[in-house]
């Protein structure tokens, strides 16, 4: 009997050695002069950041106190610049008052407004209401006009109407009001009409509230019904 010895493996070939790939970026030692300057930017931080450190609290801490301030002078500044009182707009304003005989009158407007202190009003699309002592009333209205409020006046331009309610109506351009006085004068050419016929003249006036009226300058009439 014969023995069979194993048979001798073969010797594994030796291993490579593995690839190391070189280094991307070449490190350099700093310079003397580097390491002087990084020194010198880490001393001065450490000394800034406390600084403003206590600058950003100081900051928080009066804020409060700096917008005050600010806020009053913007204030004082304004009273300084604009010591007048600004206009005042009315939408739809109603004055009422009464005459020197203690008799009403009311006025109405589209618009009024009053400029400064003084009580003058400018108004836009005016009418007014004057009621008479035997209970006649006179309207007058305009598209422009100005209430001198402390004289009882009313000035008024543009397509003025002066009506009595006893039929007589006037038209004309300009036309100026005493309301306290109850009367009403013009210089500007004027048409009248009324159960008398038609009048036209360079101006008017109407006093005792109404009950008479005079025709000044150059008139012309012509009468109805032989009156």
């Amino acid at each position: 009997m014969q023995d069979h010895a194993p048979p001798a493996t073969a010797p594994r070939p030796p291993a490579s050695p593995r690839h190391i790939p070189p280094p991307t970026r070449l490190r350099r030692a700093p310079t003397v002069g580097q390491m002087a300057r990084r020194r010198f930017l880490v001393a001065w931080t450490k000394r800034l950041l406390p600084l403003l450190a206590l600058g950003l609290l100081g900051a928080v801490a009066f804020w409060p106190e700096i917008e005050g301030t600010e806020e009053r002078a913007r204030v004082a500044f304004r009273r300084t610049m604009q010591p007048r009182a600004e206009a005042l707009r009315v939408v739809n304003p109603r004055y009422q008052g009464i005459d020197e005989l203690n008799r009403p009158f009311t006025l109405t407007a589209r618009v009024g407004q009053q400029e400064g202190a003084d009580e003058i009003l400018n108004l836009d699309a005016p009418k007014g209401d004057i009621v008479m002592g035997d209970g006649a009333w006179i309207y007058v209205q305009a598209r422009t006009g100005r209430y001198d409020k402390p004289a009882g006046r009313l000035d008024l331009a543009g397509d003025v109407t002066i009506y009595h309610d006893n039929g007589t109506m006037l038209l004309t351009e300009r036309a100026t009001v005493m309301l306290d006085q109850g009367s009403a004068s013009g210089d500007a050419p004027v048409a009248a009409q009324g159960g008398f016929g038609t009048l036209t003249s360079e101006g008017f006036e109407l006093t005792d509230r109404g009950a008479v009226v005079v025709f000044t300058g150059q008139a012309h009439a012509v009468l109805e019904g032989g009156r």
